[in-house]
């Protein structure tokens, strides 16, 4: 034993001798370089959280130490191993007390006789090398054998007396901290990550391998130096926030992809940090992985691209998937690929695709006539307006670029000045303003339909952007492709549509009379172009005596068979109203008719009608509706004193909506038809539409009505003002139909016609007294040419009704610009033309009328019938 203190402190570890051939069989474990002193004072810790400042070193002890799990025991033996000194983490170790174990030998605890020789040989070594390194088993005091590792090393006092010191460790906690530390080296030193740790102060402390290449700076190189000292500036400004960020909180960041900085190896990065702890939960520092990502990000960028390349597609087709006009199409499509494929584009058509005509069934050539119809440009400049000029007529030459893709149907990437000047022609402005505006790659896209090239694609980079490669020239087919199918609707459509609004207007009125009495104004709006034509019409159809029938209908449908059912519909109105019927009668007859007017042997008609009379001579109106929308009336608000003169300014007034009788539409039924009869004041002014003028897909109908009412209120120069003022004031929410407007201002008729009337009793002197009344009548009026064949017309339908009717007969004449002759009587019943024999001696009266009138007709009016008859003045053969 040491007997004293002082002996104990002269202790001290003999010089080292030369290490025998045989090394221990522990893993060295590796060292790292030193810091720089100007980083950080004092050496740097071989493993991250095993160093500790001075001042922890001497001070109170911290809970959570590495040695707290590997414990140390420290045991003193003079050279026969007897212990001489018996620490307390000994006694911790194996339970045996000091004052049991003080001036015993060691090999006591040894319960196996070859441990024990063991033991000894080691001591020996001991003493002749220095130190020895070994395991062996110790006996515990209460639970049997304990393996530990141990280490002795020789130590001589300030006497030169020999002692032996023994350090000892659990093995098994050693073996697990070995091989944790095996582990660690495995992961730093060959992570395919890069690795580092930094301190409290963003320092370097160690880096792998992989991020030493990453990097492109030295592993050694990093140590010591921050983020910023070791990277780019622009890109260790990021990572230094984010370092920052980790260490104030705590909150770790996960794959953070950043663009690497512009080192050995370019492309993105995967960063993630966290914060580090020791055991006790003192900040060392912070950990953290770099992954390359490139490939990765490369794939996704990729994945992404296509995505947006699929989103324009769908956007593309869902923007023109309802158009049905080729030039909105062309734009859509330039403006489709501007700027997120291209800076500049031109979409340019065959004129037959622009205005709807048949597709050529030769090929194309140098006089194929071609419209530049859809433009798209990233910035404004004359250079542009040369290039791409909307409307522009596009000329080339059969060997250019754009010859080459309409002949043949391949499309084309141009770069390089030679092929970009071979676009159309030479000496093409819009070549030399492309090439102002740097325009470096271009690609020349067939548009096809049918499998014939109806258009072309042109789409043009310029700058800095990068030129377009094999990928972008396959995308751009590809929506060519969708744009040339709807094009090619748009055109089909375009063609029957032009058919449609030509069969309906041939079908419409060509020329509107303007009967006396009456002055008219019209307009007709084809739907727009995003659907087909309607089935809406009008009429204005001279009546006997002056009358006017005054009509607005509209088919159901839209589409040729509409067209044509309206022409049906509108001639069988007119042929009706020439029989001069009763509007409610007129009506009724049309329904009957219904089957042979309807579309096709599986549809039935269905259409609306407003059908009024006006006569000029007594200002009344008769009107009836079959489920049309109802007219509306604008009475002056002053009386007006004379007749209105054609063309003559409309004063205004009061409007009304004529409330007519619904009706049923025609071909439902069930509904009787009924008229009204008003009697209306000079001036005024009566509207008709089609319901396309008046409703709206949000609001009622009410809503239209009063719109119109409150503009046909206010005054204006003309009544064709007025038509421009109805159709300016169009809701621009209304449903896309046909608008039909008929207006016509009511009046007395022209002043100064000259009118005669008599009643004459039903007896055989009313003849007689007939053709002088006559006679008188035309010889006042200065129309003596038609004496002869107006007496002799008259005697006839005169004879006619003294022969049948009882009742006084009515004789009327009106000059105008024909001489109408009226005959009435109380007889319901209509006269019927017959074909007398040679032999007879009557039944010529009718046949008489049918030869020598310019139109003869029949009416009903009131309980009896009108049979009359017009004779044109300028007609000489009458005189």
């Amino acid at each position: 034993m040491i007997g004293s203190a002082s002996a104990r402190a002269r202790l001290r570890r003999p010089a080292p001798k030369p290490q025998p051939a045989q090394q221990p069989a522990t893993r060295p474990r590796p060292s790292a370089e030193p810091r720089p002193a100007s980083a950080r004072g004092g050496p740097t810790a071989p493993y991250p959280g095993l160093d500790s400042s001075p001042v922890e070193a001497f001070g109170e002890h911290t809970e959570g130490s590495l040695f707290d799990v590997v414990k140390v025991a420290i045991a003193i033996l003079d050279t026969a191993g007897r212990v001489v000194l018996w620490s307390p983490a000994a006694e911790e170790l194996l339970g045996w007390p000091s004052e049991l174990l003080v001036g015993r030998r060691i090999d006591e605890l040894m319960a196996d006789p070859e441990l024990v020789g063991r033991v000894r040989a080691a001591i020996q070594a001991t003493l002749r090398n220095g130190h020895w390194h070994g395991f062996t088993e110790l006996r515990h005091r209460d639970e049997g054998e304990v393996g530990v590792e141990a280490r002795i090393s020789l130590l001589v006092d300030g006497d030169g007396t020999p002692f032996l010191q023994v350090a000892l460790a659990e093995a098994r906690t050693l073996r697990a901290v070995e091989r944790d530390l095996a582990v660690r080296d495995a992961l730093f030193e060959q992570s395919p990550l890069g690795i580092a740790i930094l301190d409290t102060e963003l320092r370097y402390t160690a880096v792998n391998h992989t991020l030493a290449e990453m990097n492109g700076v030295a592993a050694e190189e990093h140590v010591g130096r921050t983020t910023g000292e070791t990277l780019p500036e622009r890109a260790a400004d990021e990572i230094t926030a984010i370092q920052r960020q980790v260490l104030a909180t705590g909150q770790p960041v996960i794959d953070v992809t950043l663009a690497s900085p512009v080192t050995a190896r370019a492309g993105f990065r995967s960063i993630s940090y966290s914060r580090m702890t020791d055991r006790a939960g003192r900040v060392l520092g912070i950990s953290g992985t770099v992954m390359d990502v490139t490939e990765r990000y490369r794939a996704v960028a990729k994945v992404e691209h296509a995505r947006r390349r699929l989103s324009l597609l769908n956007e593309f087709g869902s923007r023109v998937g309802d158009l049905l006009d080729a030039t909105r199409i062309a734009q859509e499509l330039a403006s489709a690929v501007v700027p997120r494929l291209a800076d500049y584009a031109a979409v340019i058509l065959l004129q037959a695709v622009a205005h709807g005509d048949d597709l050529p069934r030769h090929g194309h050539d140098r006089r194929t006539s071609l419209l530049q119809l859809g433009t798209a440009s990233v910035q404004d400049a004359p250079e542009v307006e040369v290039m791409l000029r909307r409307g522009a007529r596009i000329t080339f030459a059969e060997d250019s670029a754009f010859g080459r893709v309409l002949r043949t149907g391949v499309p084309e990437l141009l770069s390089g000045p030679d092929e970009l000047s071979d676009l159309t022609y030479p000496g093409d402005p819009k070549v030399q303003a492309a090439h102002d505006l740097g325009v470096h790659s271009r690609l020349v896209i067939p548009l096809r339909a049918r499998g014939i090239v109806i258009g072309l694609l042109v789409i043009s980079r310029a700058g800095y952007r990068e030129g377009f490669d094999r990928d972008d020239l396959a995308f751009s087919v590809e929506l060519a492709d969708r744009a040339g199918s709807s094009l090619d609707n748009a055109r089909l459509y375009a063609r029957e549509r032009t058919a449609a609004l030509t069969l309906q207007r041939t079908l419409l009125p060509q020329q509107v009379p303007q009967p006396a009495g009456v002055e008219v104004a019209y307009r007709y709006v084809p739907g727009s172009s995003g659907t087909e034509v309607g089935g809406d019409w009008f009429d204005v159809i001279p009546l006997p005596d002056g009358r006017t029938a005054l009509v607005v209908g509209d088919v159901m449908g839209h589409g040729l068979r509409a067209a044509a059912t309206m022409g049906r519909l509108r001639t069988a109105v007119r042929t009706l109203a020439g029989l001069d019927l009763q509007p409610e009668v007129l009506l009724r007859h049309v329904h009957d008719l219904a089957d042979d007017l309807a579309q096709g042997p599986d549809e039935a008609l269905l259409a609306t009608c407003v059908y009024a009379v006006f006569d000029p001579s007594t200002g009344r109106l008769t009107a009836t509706k079959a489920g049309h929308i109802p007219p509306i009336l604008i009475v002056p608000k002053e009386p007006v004193e004379e007749p209105s003169r054609i063309g003559s300014a409309l004063t205004g007034g009061v409007g009304q909506i004529l409330d007519l009788p619904s009706g049923a539409p025609l071909g439902v039924g069930g509904v009787p038809f009924e008229s009204i009869e008003l009697d209306i004041p000079e001036g005024s002014l009566l509207a008709l539409c089609t319901d396309g003028l008046v409703e709206s897909r949000d609001k009622d109908l009410d809503v239209g009505l009063g719109r119109l009412l409150s503009v046909l209120e206010q005054p204006y120069a003309s009544i064709q003002q007025a038509c421009e003022a109805v159709l300016d004031t169009m809701e621009q929410g209304r449903e896309p139909d046909d608008v039909a407007l008929l207006l016509a201002r009511l009046g007395r008729g022209r002043a100064g016609i000259p009118t005669a009337g008599w009643t004459l009793p039903a007896e055989p002197t009313a003849v007689s007294r007939a053709r002088r009344l006559v006679r008188g009548a035309l010889a006042e009026w200065g129309v003596e040419h038609l004496t002869d064949t107006a007496e002799l017309l008259v005697s006839e339908l005169v004879t006619n009704s003294v022969r049948y009717a009882s009742a006084p007969i009515g004789v009327r004449l009106t000059l105008g610009e024909t001489l109408l002759v009226e005959i009435s009587d109380p007889l319901p019943d209509p006269p019927r033309e017959r074909h007398a024999a040679e032999a007879d001696e009557g039944g010529r009266g009718l046949e008489l009328v049918r030869r020598l009138a310019l139109r003869w007709g029949a009416r009903a009016e009131g309980m009896g019938k009108v049979v009359w008859f017009e004779l044109d003045p300028q007609d000489d053969h009458l005189s």
